[in-house]
């Protein structure tokens, strides 16, 4: 025991002890030797076992190495130091395999350099230069640029406010902007990186097509040579990222420097004097006037325009998520992905600057090839153009758009002016592939934690890992067959676009993610990243989202639309995440503003609604209740479900957590707060919750509870506390109402009974016998189908359509209205639609026909739908017999005999409050004679009615429980359908004025 207590107390000061806790294989002696230094500091002189503050007790995982702390709980801390009471030793939970992370240099921005230096930068920007012209590439460049920038500031903060896992871009929307936007981008981004990995591949295909057709080399003809080389290159491919990160890795290090080696042999070669046949194909070195011609734009073809060489361009720039696509296998996301990012956005975008400047300076847009087509060769040929001033005579290929070579007809351009074209060739082979891998490998890793996540059916088979670093085979199998076939379309320029508007829509949302976590100011975004802005974000989205459809509108149309769709379904389908994001922030900060303004909201008569307190108790217990009070005040009224715990019974009965309570509502769809309050009795614990309860104006008007079934052979105690919390409600201005069911509301009994593992459960909420009719005159047996403990969903009566029956009100007292709305707002929901209500009241023969014509008025006036008004002018009547015997019997345990007691009534009284005299029964008489009879009316009238709604008797300060339980059971019994009992407070809480 004492070794015990010394491993548990090491445990919690960080100690460690080298001969059983030995670092495991792969984990860094340096880092945890110089950790577990500092981390052999003493005890909170608090407590001995209470521990100073440490990373371990905040960490979800244990990949650094260091092992997982679990701090003591207040449990621990109160009870006395003593052995028996400590809790089990912790598990080592330190990695046991060596994983393979990289820097901010290697993992993030080499990569992101080579992944963004990809086909554009070779084979399209020199061609773009040409159509748009110098002035407007430029602008061309920076607006993608700053596109960029400020989404890899926005991408840094998010990737800085907390520990970024694999998943890249999915991962920074899903926890940033929750599920419902970050899983249509996780599915389209994959989807994009996929087709990225095709463009690139295209383009290498291009290039090694052309490279074949000089050498007059063909296998079946252009298109289709282009299909079959990517086709073997893309397997190729595959084949890398099946090996692994690390051999990934060695080829993006060879490409990398492949690219920097072609690109200073390009910068080297437009320094060269050119020689007749580069002169032909139109490099004539920097020459101003060649620099001046290309400066404004030279559009060709049916669609060139400004935008249209924009949405070209654009997939040149997008590889700056490559880092944070694989943050699951970097040493330190948060660090590396900021200063990697920033810095190869800066020396790609140089390198793009420099190459269209330095282009446009030294190659012409248009040449023929032809070396006799040199002044030099034949001065007798008359031309006007710039090759005229240069020396050559380019008109005939010119007028006619027959050149072949030239800046605007050949993409191979850089190939000539470079000092070796072979070794451009190589940058292209070098820079296509190097982005075509990574692609190939982010779109997997993002797809892989999307299937993981479980947001979307049938998707789960890609998100099984294998081997040490859960590298995703299948999804590199998938993506290779997406990228397979837009491969087929061989055209770079058709598939661009579709690229560009997909990572248009992703840069918009990150930069949206970031401005709505900095806007919705939560306490929990706090990024070590400050260089950012949040309304630059926002505006950086807009445009985003602009260029989109200035691109290709029908498919920013097309990708909005399967965004839509599937936001559509994840908001239906609710995944049960919590990832903390911006929009749970927004929705609490409009949720607080709102109840504030709503504050300074004066009430009106119009804008009453029943916000319920409801005694559930835990709400499966009592479905039926819930079920009913959900029906009327969902979407449109508060409702909180009250537990009242019991002190004495605290310990005796099983608690049922408050997070499984609210899962069980959830599940049954139920808008409703539950909240748990332990007091010494009902009354109390009900008293604190009708004071408490609520915020602001939205705070309970109505307390809403069942009927106490067992109200005569329940102890004394209980039956006093129920019937005080009915006077406690009255006392404090509540509206009230009853709840009964034939066979009660508690199923506690079939709940224990479906832990046993029964198959269906039958519900006490109406006869297990009986049987209803559906509205096409079918009979159906009400059967209710058990999950199983302890989330049993147990079908009611209330959540069955009703059909065509009548919803029966009997309004013997004005309460304000309430008992005429409750039944209303039930008419408004689909299971009640299509019943129909009637309402009955008291009158006499001689004035019958004018108190129904008064009330029809009066109905009318409050606009309520009122099948029939039924005037009952019977109640006087004396009451059968056998039903006032039976009122008699369950009064005759309460009553005081008065023969046999000696001493003040009184005071016999108010030591026992539930006894009832000789003169508070001749005193209720009268009443309770009228509802033993109203109880037959009622009974006869509404045989067929799917509610009946009864007014609430208001009793005196002076009547005794028993007495006015006894009177509400001559109300309320043998009525085969839910009878609500219900009153207002006596304010009105309907009108029919307009203010």
């Amino acid at each position: 025991m004492a070794s015990y207590f010394a491993r548990l107390k090491n445990f919690i000061t960080g100690k460690r002890n080298s001969a059983n806790l030995d670092l495991p294989k792969g984990v860094a002696e340096t880092e945890d030797a110089d950790y577990g230094e500092d981390q052999k500091k003493k005890m909170s002189f608090y407590n001995p076992l209470d521990p100073v503050p440490k990373l371990e007790f905040y960490s979800k995982d244990t990949w650094t190495g260091r092992m997982k702390s679990t701090r003591p709980t207040l449990d621990v801390l109160r009870k006395p130091q003593g052995e028996e009471d400590l809790p089990p030793p912790p598990e080592d939970e330190r990695p046991k395999v060596k994983l393979v992370r990289f820097g901010w240099i290697m993992g993030v921005m080499i990569r992101t350099m080579v992944n963004i230096w990809g086909v554009t930068m070779f084979l399209q920007l020199p061609w773009i230069t040409a159509q748009a012209g110098v002035i407007l590439t430029f602008v061309i460049i920076i607006m993608s640029v700053a596109i960029t920038t400020f989404t890899a500031m926005s991408v840094s903060a998010i990737s800085t406010n907390g520990k970024v896992y694999s998943g890249g871009t999915y991962f920074v929307i899903s926890r940033s902007l929750g599920p419902e936007l970050g899983a249509p981008i996780g599915l389209l981004f994959s989807f994009a990186n996929a087709l990225a990995c095709s463009l690139n591949t295209v383009g290498f295909a291009e290039t090694v097509t052309n490279v074949l057709a000089e050498h007059n080399v063909q296998m079946v003809d252009h298109i289709n040579d282009v299909r079959i080389i990517g086709t073997i290159t893309v397997f190729a491919l595959l084949c890398i990222t099946f090996a692994g990160m690390e051999w990934e890795t060695k080829a993006q290090i060879v490409f990398f420097l492949c690219v920097i080696v072609s690109l200073a042999n390009y910068f080297v070669g437009t320094l060269i004097p050119p020689s007749k046949e580069k002169q032909s194909v139109g490099f004539f070195s920097y020459r101003s006037e060649v620099f001046v011609s290309n400066l404004l734009p030279s559009y060709r073809g049916q669609d060139a325009n400004f935008f249209n060489m924009f949405s070209i361009f654009f997939p040149g720039v997008t590889g700056i998520l490559y880092g944070v696509n694989i943050s699951g296998d970097l040493k330190d996301p948060a660090g590396a992905i900021p200063k990697g990012t920033l810095l190869a956005i800066l020396g790609t975008t140089l390198s793009y600057l420099l190459i269209a400047a330095t282009c446009a300076a030294t190659v012409v847009k248009d040449a023929s090839g032809i070396l006799n087509d040199s002044l030099s060769l034949n001065s007798s040929i008359q031309c006007s153009g710039l090759g005229c001033k240069l020396g050559w005579n380019f008109d005939s290929c010119e007028m006619n758009q027959t050149c072949n070579f030239g800046m605007i007809n050949d993409l191979q351009i850089l190939t000539k002016v470079s000092a070796s074209g072979y070794l451009i060739i190589i940058g292209i082979f070098a820079a296509t592939l190097s982005s075509a891998l990574g692609y190939l490998v982010s779109a997997p890793k993002v797809f892989q934690c999307l299937c993981q996540d479980n947001i979307y059916p049938y998707i789960g088979f890609f998100g099984k890992g294998y081997g040490k670093n859960q590298e995703p085979l299948r999804g590199y199998i998938l993506m290779f067959i997406i990228a397979l076939g837009f491969i087929l379309i061989g055209d770079l320029n058709t598939i661009s676009p579709l690229i560009s508007n997909v990572f248009l829509c992703c840069f918009g949302l990150i930069n949206f993610s970031c401005f709505h976590a900095s806007y919705t100011k939560s306490p929990g975004w706090r990024p070590s990243y400050r260089y950012y802005n949040a309304w630059i974000s926002l505006l950086t989205a807009v445009l985003c989202f602009i260029l989109m459809f200035l691109f290709v509108w029908w498919t920013a149309l097309v990708i909005f639309v399967i965004i839509f769709f599937l936001l559509g379904y994840v908001m239906y389908k609710k995944p049960h995440v919590n990832w903390g994001s911006s929009y749970q922030a927004g929705i609490y900060n409009m949720a607080l503003s709102l109840s504030v303004s709503l504050s300074n909201v004066e009430d009106h008569v119009k804008n009453f609604r029943p916000q319920c307190l409801v005694l559930t108790g835990p709400p499966n217990v009592r479905p039926a209740l819930v079920d009913f009070v959900g029906t009327f005040t969902k979407n449109i009224s508060l409702m909180i479900c009250g537990n009242i715990i019991k002190e004495d019974e605290k310990s005796t009965l099983p608690q049922q957590s408050t997070e499984m309570l609210i899962d069980w509502l959830i599940k049954r769809k139920v808008c409703a707060f539950y909240t748990a309050f332990t007091a010494d009795s009902l009354k109390e614990g009900s008293h604190h919750l009708m004071q408490a309860s609520g915020l602001g104006k939205m705070k309970p008007n109505t307390l809403v509870l069942g009927y106490m079934t067992n109200w005569q052979e329940c102890n004394p105690e209980s039956l006093q506390d129920y019937v005080n919390t009915i006077y406690n409600a009255f006392d404090n201005s509540y509206g009230i109402a009853i709840l009964r069911m034939m066979d009660g509301l508690d199923v506690t009994d079939d709940l224990k009974s479906a832990a046993g593992g029964p198959p269906s459960i039958v519900n006490p909420a109406f006869d297990a016998e009986e049987v209803t009719q559906s509205e096409n005159g079918d009979i159906e047996q009400r059967s209710d189908v058990s999950d199983g403990p302890p989330n049993v969903q147990v079908k009611t009566i209330f959540q069955t359509k009703q059909g065509r029956k009548t919803i029966d009100i009997y309004w013997i007292a004005d309460d304000g209205g309430l008992t005429l709305l409750v039944p209303y707002l039930l008419t408004r929901r689909k299971c009640w639609k299509k019943t129909q209500i009637r309402v009955f009241i008291l009158g006499d023969k001689d004035t019958m026909e004018e108190d129904c014509k008064d009330m029809k008025m009066l109905l009318q006036k409050f606009r309520l739908e009122i099948k029939d008004i039924i005037v009952i002018t019977d109640v006087d009547k004396v009451p059968l017999a056998k039903n006032l015997q039976r009122y008699e019997d369950n009064i005759f345990p309460f009553r005081l005999n008065e023969e046999q007691t000696v001493g003040d009534i009184q005071e016999l009284k108010r030591l026992s409050p539930l006894k009832v005299s000789n003169k508070d029964l001749q005193f209720m008489k009268p009443k309770v004679e009228r509802s033993v009879r109203l109880n037959e009316i009622i009974k006869r009238n509404s045989i067929h009615a799917a509610l009946v709604v009864i007014s609430l008797p208001v009793p005196g300060v002076n009547c005794p429980s028993s007495l006015y339980m006894a009177w509400l059971e001559a109300l309320s019994y043998g009525i085969h359908c839910p009878v609500m009992l219900i009153r207002g407070n006596q304010e009105n809480v309907m009108t029919f004025y307009c203010q």
